[in-house]
């Protein structure tokens, strides 16, 4: 019904707010009235909607299903399992701490990117200003120095280098949307991110705790094997973790191990499928998976704060051989003149 998409931290605070309200003992309908009544724009339409249907019998999940990706799969399973085992408040605190602790990762990402991001807009915008000062060099001499072997000098130069960099970051987002637009090319894109060095090893520790957390609630919560392994691969956000979907289920269905079913993929590291194995063993996988989450996410974060270093100083040290480059182009140039100045002589 609605085409638009309600954001991780509104997800959160409704979670948190039903949740209170459901523990106090407010009734279901009024508990989502209240939460529409906080709410604004789309998404409060789209909760007075899921409150007309549940007046007129509607079951929950079935009313959040309605609005069509509104809400995020995992959420509307998570409703549904809450809803058959009776512990909706439990399960609905549960997702606002997954949302809140989604939102703290964003944020502390974020944090880590904003330098990097800064220090390259700013060696954008100095070759660019260099690209202008040739300009105004070649108006002086009269002879155009062409540091960069492509024709970019002066003010059209400059202009010329800004708009590729723009070209270039508005290719990388449309790229990314068309590969996210299908399961097939978002595993190509992930696979291929984790292929990378440091930033492969981040992703892959975010999809495994992300994992790791979904499973423990999926099956505290009472949830089949099956929808809860599907339902767990899908919180990882990664396509390639998302696409060993039915291979894990089949493995499962086939009579092996979860252990076996994970190892087969070979996305996840030895070190989890040895602790998995152990937690099988003694009949604890979730409570397992729930303390290896935090565990992954300390180690994405240490592999975040690593990228970000690495691409800063990656960036300053492009920045520093371009000016070098140019000072022994220029120190050429000159020499140059005087040698045609006292052949002159």
């Amino acid at each position: 019904m609605f085409s638009s998409r309600i954001s991780t931290r509104q997800l959160a605070l409704l979670s948190r707010s039903l949740s209170t309200s459901l523990h106090a003992g407010v009734d279901v309908v009024k508990a989502f009235r209240q939460a529409a009544g906080k709410a604004q724009g789309t998404q409060k339409r789209v909760l007075l909607d899921i409150v007309d249907q549940l007046q007129s019998g509607e079951e929950v999940a079935t009313a959040f299903r309605s609005q069509g990706h509104f809400f995020p799969e995992l959420f509307c399973d998570m409703l549904d399992v809450a809803e058959q085992s009776g512990n909706m408040p439990e399960v609905l605190r549960a997702l606002a701490l997954h949302y809140e602790n989604n939102l703290r990762l964003w944020r502390a990402f974020l944090g880590q990117i904003t330098l990097p991001a800064i220090q390259l807009l700013a060696a954008i915008g100095i070759v660019a200003g260099l690209i202008y000062m040739l300009g105004w060099v070649a108006e002086i001499t009269g002879q155009e120095i062409d540091i960069l072997g492509w024709g970019l000098i002066g003010t059209s130069g400059a202009a010329t280098w800004l708009a590729g960099w723009a070209m270039l970051f508005a290719g990388l987002v449309i790229g990314y949307k068309f590969l996210a637009s299908s399961l097939s090319g978002l595993r190509s894109l992930h696979r291929g991110l984790m292929s990378i060095p440091v930033l492969g090893g981040c992703l892959r520790a975010f999809a495994i705790a992300r994992f790791s957390w979904a499973f423990h609630l999926t099956q505290d919560a009472g949830m089949p094997i099956d929808p809860s392994l599907e339902a767990s691969l899908r919180a990882t956000g990664n396509g390639a973790f998302i696409s060993a979907t039915k291979q894990i289920i089949s493995d499962v269905e086939s009579g092996a191990s979860l252990t076996d079913a994970l190892a087969q993929t070979e996305l996840f590291p030895l070190e989890f499928i040895h602790i998995v194995e152990v937690g099988e063993t003694s009949g604890t996988v979730p409570e397992t998976l729930d303390r290896l989450s935090g565990q992954f996410e300390d180690e994405a974060r240490r592999s975040m704060s690593g990228l970000a270093m690495a691409a800063g100083w990656l960036i300053w040290a492009g920045v520093a051989l371009f000016i070098i480059v140019m000072i022994l182009k220029l120190a050429m140039f000159y020499v140059g003149m005087l040698d045609e100045v006292q052949r002159g002589m």
